[in-house]
Formats: structure tokens, C-alpha cells, sequence
């Protein structure tokens, strides 16, 4: 324990010290290298850009920073603690930088190119397919590395799947990298909403001594507390799709190592009602043609309404907090 915290502190204090030169940065490569592009953008979200639109001048490419501190600490705790399990943590590193890669390429386009709507560098369909296959790389590592092949569903019991799992675990890595996308619409939501995640998470680890997991998820702690504060309303910084989709997938594959798949749906439960909202706007206006909402996801349904950005965000947290507290409590039932 007193490792553990000591890995927070000092995660806390490194990004604490290099996040504000690094915004400097953002704001000098963005100043230096933005362009106003020609191209004429036929929005299909026109009132979800509008709400956005206040954000234009705030840099995104913060979860770079998070990402390089957490793999650089993740490694020198490794060899500074030998008792830590090598394998899972080589696959959380693997996912967080694979995932956190394949975000970059459009953060390199935001920061160059004035913000119209939601840009997607690789296009949608092109991200979906390497996502996937990117997940279904992490899952059998999983799957034939750690010999995790099973769903436990609290107060019923533990369900063997064998390779079905593989395709499962790359579905829910899939998932939570796009919902914390998503969920990075408003300032603070996000990372707030990770933090109470995580911290669930750490209490799940310390249950059952896995030791390997707490180091890491207590290293990603530090980083986040640093960057949160520069990230609540109103933000300086944003994430980025580097940091989105790394810390989203690698959300999962954290949920996915205690072995608590019910849990980490219960727990990250509103990444998943923010993912269904935007899911049921997308087959609404295609199947039904007509919106359920005014706006999707649902977090900007509220902005819409007149609701102010700091409430909404407020609201989710506690919302995060009663979640993250039942999937703990249903995932220590066993």
C-alpha cells in the first residue's frame, strides 16, 4: 500500500510538472500549424457542432502526455518491484499505446486543420475495422496468455465460454474506447467519470492482491488528478482521440483482468447509457426518420435545454459514483 500511493504521488507530481509546458506547446503547434480548410463539411450533426463550437480555441492532444507518463511509469515500477505479473501488464501497455496510436493520427488532423464537426482522419469505417482488429489482438493475448475465458455473473455464478470469449472481450474493448470518446464532449466529464472508475477498480484489484493491476491503475490515478485539473470547466486542454481511445480500451481490458465482465458494465454503466444514446439517435434518424433526441449524446441533450455545462458534468459524476459503487458491491458478492 505504501508503494501504492507513493506510484500516485509521483505520477501526480510528474504530469503536474510537464502538463503545463506541454499546453504551451499544443497552443504554439496549434497557432503555428492550423489551417482553414477549403472544403465545404455537410454536417450531419449541425446542432451538436453548434453546442461545440465554444471549444474551438481549446487544443486537444493532453492524453499523449498521460499516455507517455503512464507507460513510461508502468516500466521503471516494473523493474523497481519484481513481484509485479509481467503479462497483463505488457497487454495494459500494449492496448493503451496500440489504441492511443490509432487516436493520433486525428489529433495531428485537429491540430492542424480549424475544427469542423467531429474529425475522423482515418474515416469511420477505416477506425471501426482496425479497432477491431486491434481488440481481437489484445482479447486472445487475454485469452491464450492469462487463460481468462470466463464470465462471472454475481449471485448466479462463474460461466466457461472457451473461445467465445475472444470475440466478447474484443466487443467490450471496442465499446468503451468509442463511449469515452463519446463521453469527451463536455469539460471534466470524461476523465471525472474514468477516475471513479478506476478508483472502483483499484478497490476490486486490492481485494484480490493483484498487485500488478493496482500499480498500474494507481500510476494512471496520479496522471489523471494532474490533468483533471486543467480539464474542468473551462478547459484548457482536451484529450484528444489519442487519449480517448486509449483510455477507453484500456478501461475495458482493466475491467476485463479482474475477471468481472458484469462488473465493468455495471461500473462504467455511464459510458454505456452515453454509447446507447448516441446508438438509438443513429437508428432513429435512419430507421424511423425522425431523432428521439434533440441531440445526441445525451449529455448534450442537456446542454441543448439550457442546462449549464458544470451541472450536467457535476450530475454525471454523481451518477458514475452510484454506479461505480453497486458494480463493486455486486463484484465482491463472490
Amino acid at each position: 500500500m505504501q508503494q501504492l500511493i507513493g506510484l500516485v504521488l509521483v505520477s501526480f507530481a510528474i504530469t503536474s510538472f510537464l502538463i503545463v509546458p506541454f499546453i504551451d506547446l499544443l497552443f504554439y503547434l496549434k497557432r503555428r500549424f492550423e489551417r482553414v480548410t477549403e472544403e465545404k463539411i455537410n454536417s450531419q450533426t449541425p446542432i451538436h457542432d453548434q453546442l461545440m463550437k465554444a471549444d474551438e480555441g481549446v487544443p486537444s492532444g493532453g492524453g499523449v502526455l498521460l499516455i507517455l507518463v503512464l507507460v513510461g511509469l508502468s516500466l521503471i515500477a516494473a523493474f523497481w518491484i519484481p513481484l509485479l505479473e509481467l503479462t497483463s501488464l505488457k497487454i495494459l501497455l500494449l492496448t493503451v499505446l496500440s489504441f492511443g496510436g490509432l487516436g493520433l493520427v486525428d489529433d495531428i488532423r485537429a491540430l492542424t486543420t480549424k475544427r469542423k464537426g467531429k474529425l475522423l482522419g482515418l474515416g469511420r469505417k477505416m477506425l471501426l475495422v482496425l479497432q477491431t482488429i486491434l481488440a481481437l489482438v489484445v482479447a486472445s493475448l487475454i485469452y491464450f496468455n492469462l487463460g481468462l475465458n470466463n464470465i462471472n455473473i454475481p449471485g448466479i455464478g462463474n460461466f466457461v465460454i472457451g473461445m467465445f470469449y475472444i470475440p466478447l472481450a474484443a466487443f467490450i474493448i471496442v465499446s468503451f474506447a468509442n463511449a469515452y470518446n463519446i463521453s469527451d464532449g463536455l469539460d471534466g466529464l470524461s476523465t471525472g467519470l474514468l477516475m471513479i472508475c478506476l478508483f472502483a477498480f483499484l478497490a476490486l484489484a486490492s481485494s484480490v492482491f493483484n498487485e500488478t493491476l493496482s500499480v498500474f491503475v494507481g500510476v494512471w490515478l496520479g496522471t489523471l488528478i494532474a490533468y483533471l485539473y486543467f480539464n474542468v470547466y473551462p478547459a484548457r486542454i482536451y484529450l484528444g482521440d489519442a487519449g480517448a481511445f486509449g483510455f477507453g480500451a484500456t478501461l475495458a481490458v482493466v475491467g476485463l483482468l479482474t475477471g468481472k465482465i458484469v462488473g465493468l458494465a455495471i461500473i462504467g454503466g455511464v459510458y454505456i447509457i452515453i454509447i446507447v444514446s448516441s446508438l438509438l439517435q443513429i437508428f432513429s434518424k435512419k430507421f424511423m426518420k425522425r431523432k428521439i433526441l434533440p441531440v445526441a449524446p445525451l449529455h448534450m441533450t442537456f446542454k441543448y435545454i439550457g442546462w449549464q455545462e458544470p451541472k450536467i458534468v457535476a450530475r454525471f459524476w454523481l451518477a458514475g459514483i452510484i454506479f461505480a459503487i453497486l458494480g463493486l458491491w455486486l463484484s465482491l458478492l463472490n
